[in-house]
């Protein structure tokens, strides 16, 4: 995967001294993303990919920023309308859909198989830090810009710059009510994971699976 090639012509080009990779890999990426979702996924999965590179940054990782955009770029895509019947997790849909555009391109399966388990993870805490470095920054980027975990490891001149490209108005709000409107509609789907809460929160007659429950009453006499 190119590492070097980056893009100062296409759209947003950079912030903070980040640079989105300028190969045509990246380019169907963005146009893609950016004509299938709204601002608010789009802007937020761009700011994935520059908080991810920070942080990346940061910790000394070395990492494909072509595979680490590609995954941040698609980390969402599962919560659109057309995926909310598939009875998926919406990570897992967007993990698919990052797969066959990865596919159609003639990326390597080593590639494929970390943009997809990174978007595939990024919900799951406690797991990605430990695996590729891309696995571990798709997560670091979405904590950062959705919990702000680790808020200031990252300077405020930089955090000003990526907002200023990638504004986020409302944001805390309206990325709540997309995990809603993504994952109420197969809310079977938010057991064992962070979305319970989400549909807990929107919806008053909302039950969670109870673990324990669920070991006690298996039809398992002991």
């Amino acid at each position: 995967m190119a590492t070097t090639d980056f893009d100062v012509d296409f759209g947003f080009d950079g912030a903070a001294d980040v640079r989105v990779p300028g190969t045509k890999l990246a380019r169907a990426a963005t146009e893609l993303i950016r004509d299938v979702t709204d601002d608010l996924i789009y802007h937020h999965s761009r700011r994935v990919y520059f908080f991810g590179s920070l942080q990346g940054r940061h910790r000394d990782l070395s990492f494909d920023p072509e595979l680490l955009y590609i995954g941040a770029m698609f980390h969402d895509l599962g919560l659109n309308e057309e995926f909310h019947h598939t009875g998926r997790r919406f990570e897992v849909d967007s993990a698919n859909e990052a797969r066959r555009f990865l596919q159609s391109h003639g990326v390597p399966e080593d590639g494929i198989r970390r943009v997809w388990t990174a978007i595939a993870l990024h919900t799951t805490p406690g797991i990605p830090g430990f695996m590729e470095p891309e696995v571990a920054l798709v997560t670091a980027g979405v904590e950062y810009d959705v919990l702000g975990i680790g808020y200031d490891a990252v300077s405020a001149e930089d955090r000003a710059a990526i907002v200023a490209l990638h504004p986020r108005p409302d944001f805390k709000r309206q990325i709540l009510r997309a995990f809603h409107e993504g994952v109420g509609p197969r809310p079977e789907t938010a057991f064992g994971n962070v979305k319970a809460d989400v549909l807990a929160h929107f919806d008053p007659g909302f039950e969670r699976v109870d673990f324990v429950r669920t070991i006690l009453d298996s039809p398992w006499q002991e």
